[in-house]
């Protein structure tokens, strides 16, 4: 039995997370049930995982800083005709404390112990730390 699992991934060409939710809003990334969604060419491997409960996590210049529920996994052909992976999400982004990720292709798999946490919903942003401290963190890699 598959135990929960999260993705990561980058947003590309949004700089906000305001950015994010403006071009989810927009019809070209909604289904026609009004649900944004996230096309890529590879399907997950571990689809059932995800599917219980899991989320994305969106990097959003350099830095993961929401996340959004992963309601399902529709099929899409291509005008190309190349099958693909919609990646069906609930419209509501959930801000989380911000980790540094550096660039890569795709998504990566998340262990729900290595998530970060979610932010109080009135919280659009963290507490920010002092520039001295948070400069030793990120030297060491921690954030």
């Amino acid at each position: 039995m598959a135990k929960l699992m999260h993705l990561v991934k980058l947003s590309v060409g949004t700089e906000t997370v305001e950015d994010l939710l403006a071009w989810q809003s927009s019809p070209r990334a909604q289904g026609s049930d009004g649900y944004p969604r996230h096309v890529t060419r590879m399907w997950p491997k571990r689809e059932e995982a995800l599917l219980k409960g899991g989320s994305i996590y969106w990097v959003v210049k350099g830095f993961l800083q929401c996340r959004q529920e992963i309601l399902r996994l529709d099929e899409v052909i291509g005008e190309d005709g190349i099958r693909r992976c919609a990646i069906v999400l609930n419209p509501r982004v959930i801000r989380t404390t911000t980790a540094k990720k550096r660039p890569f292709q795709g998504w990566r798999y998340l262990e729900p112990d290595h998530a970060p946490r979610d932010l109080p919903s009135q919280q659009t942003e963290e507490d920010p730390l002092p520039a001295e401290l948070a400069g030793a963190l990120a030297d060491i890699g921690v954030i």
